[in-house]
């Protein structure tokens, strides 16, 4: 996991080992087995959970409003019409699946 990061900005291992103990308390990964000293994990949540949790929390900070977070993704340049687009299909798709 530590060489996952760049040089420049590598944390050190006991704070990845930190890192991970506490996905391991909080049920996001489990210990399979012990190889030498080293602990392999395993997640117990697919990474989409993971992104919609962290999506949900960052919401309510904002009072459960978009908004503020897609106007700040669009004025940082980082929301693009590929985005937009998907959004779009994204929204079409769900309206359908409503009045069905």
């Amino acid at each position: 996991m530590q060489e996952a990061f760049s040089e420049k900005k590598r944390p050190g291992y006991t704070t990845i080992q930190k890192m991970v103990y506490r996905m391991e308390e909080k049920k996001a990964v489990k210990r399979l087995r012990k190889v030498g000293n080293f602990h392999i994990f395993a997640p117990m949540i697919t990474r989409e959970a993971a992104q919609r949790t962290l999506v949900d929390e960052l919401l309510a900070i904002f009072g459960g409003e978009s908004r503020p977070v897609v106007a700040h993704l669009i004025g940082a340049g980082k929301l693009t019409l590929d985005d937009v687009e998907f959004a779009e299909k994204t929204l079409k798709k769900i309206k359908k699946g409503e009045k069905e």
